[in-house]
């Protein structure tokens, strides 16, 4: 389908000033291991390209009509999302191919500069999520959940396995704890690359996001050991993997879900959540 962006069309990703060079749009997780298949029953690959539907970036179910990505993976008007994949060049028999037919962009993004943050994109599928063993509707956290430096968090994603490498075929996890914000913006990490609308994890020099891993969720362990999406993989370093450069998620809860009916009030929500 042709979707339909609002707000914003396309752009030329920039870099970040000062600091080294961000994840790009077709971001892969460094330092992991394959997933176990349809572990992360939430986890799609929106994919854009009306000669053949490319991979391009990571993303989350949050409602029947609602997946979320990053908005710098936007740059283009022809879109559907994959749910329920795992091997991208395999037919599982598990897939379910969705068009989208309107893209929402935060008002608030700006893609000349990801520090600044902001940087999710909701898109609304022109058909609702059917759930099923395969598939499933992300947990989000509830407004003011903060989670303490070292929790337990998977970054998810067909990105590099390493910088200048190849994309993973099948989907790849790897364990990314929690870096408090007071840690991540220390000079020696992002300093004011990063602000407290944005989530650290990882940084230990050996696992990180990478380039196709973008959009995709961070999914931490909850307190009934469930898994709750808490952000959106949005920047990192050029080379991915750097000591002290974790990688960077967009903050998210579960507010972000609009209703369908009141577009409005999905404006007046991300304009709030995003700048308190």
């Amino acid at each position: 389908s042709n979707a339909r962006i609002i707000i914003i069309t396309t752009y030329e990703i920039g870099t970040v000033s000062g600091l080294p060079t961000p994840l790009s749009h077709n971001e892969r997780v460094v330092g992991g291991e394959e997933a176990t298949p349809h572990r992360w029953k939430w986890q799609i690959s929106p994919v854009w390209d009306p000669d053949g539907f490319a991979h391009l970036c990571g993303g989350t179910i949050v409602s029947p009509y609602w997946v979320m990505t990053a908005a710098h993976c936007i740059i283009g008007k022809m879109y559907r999302v994959a749910l329920g994949e795992h091997d991208l060049y395999e037919d599982e028999g598990t897939e379910n191919y969705v068009d989208v037919n309107y893209i929402y962009l935060h008002p608030y993004w700006n893609p000349t500069d990801l520090t600044l943050g902001n940087d999710i994109a909701l898109l609304h599928l022109a058909d609702p999520v059917s759930e099923d063993s395969n598939i499933e509707i992300a947990t989000l956290p509830t407004p003011g959940d903060t989670l303490p430096s070292g929790h337990p968090c998977y970054i998810t994603g067909w990105g590099l396995i390493q910088a200048g490498g190849n994309a993973a075929i099948r989907l790849q996890e790897a364990l990314l704890p929690v870096v408090d914000h007071a840690t991540c913006s220390r000079d020696e990490w992002w300093g004011s690359g990063v602000n407290q609308r944005m989530i650290c994890a990882g940084g230990d020099g050996s696992k990180a996001g990478c380039h196709g891993d973008s959009g995709g969720p961070l999914n931490c362990e909850g307190t009934d050991g469930s898994w709750v999406v808490q952000g959106i993989v949005s920047f990192g370093p050029g080379t991915c993997n750097i000591y002290q450069k974790p990688t960077v998620f967009t903050r998210v809860h579960e507010s972000i879900v609009p209703s369908a009916t009141k577009m409005i009030d999905f404006y007046i929500i991300m304009i709030y959540l995003f700048t308190q």
